[in-house]
């Protein structure tokens, strides 16, 4: 875990409208709670560039948003596809085993025997428990079940220790 690295909270899934709105996939719980956040960062080309949200308000199953400076659906198009981050002092503290999911990101997933499954490419909400996406031989989903399934997460080793059987 870097204290420098960007805490993401969301990505631009397309757009909306024709005066520049963009649709946002937000992590937050509540959705609309991005909007909270100021010192937005967007990743382009590799790079962390500062945007401000000047309007935005939850739409459906979405948060739309217009960005300042944004005010076609040209302009607004170079932004698709990219993720929102905030600074982690932005952010407030996590709690005893509790963990943004960029903390998790690329993080070693080890079995109970020290076999190595692979490493966390990405997260998924189900609704019922979070699910780890584990990139190694093969894709491997595990339920983020603190306790019962994950066993231990060791930030400063880059490890995640889990009982499941992947075969």
């Amino acid at each position: 875990m870097s204290d420098d690295k960007p805490v993401v909270l969301g990505r631009i899934s397309g757009l909306f409208g024709v005066k520049g709105w963009l649709k946002i996939r937000s992590y937050t719980d509540p959705r609309e709670a991005i909007l909270d956040y100021e010192g937005w960062l967007i990743e382009q080309d590799g790079t962390w560039k500062t945007v401000e949200a000047v309007e935005g308000k939850r739409h459906g199953k979405t948060v739309i948003v217009r960005l300042a400076g944004v005010e076609d659906r040209d302009a607004a198009a170079g932004y698709v596809n990219t993720v929102i981050a905030v600074s982690r002092d932005k952010l407030p503290a996590t709690g005893d085993k509790e963990y943004y999911w960029s903390d998790l990101e690329g993080l070693q997933v080890l079995g109970q025997d020290g076999r190595l499954l692979g490493r966390v490419a990405y997260l998924l909400e189900t609704g019922a428990n979070d699910v780890l996406v584990v990139q190694g031989d093969k894709e491997t989903l595990i339920p983020f079940i603190v306790g019962d399934v994950v066993k231990n997460v060791d930030l400063a080793k880059g490890e995640i220790h889990v009982s499941w059987d992947w075969d």
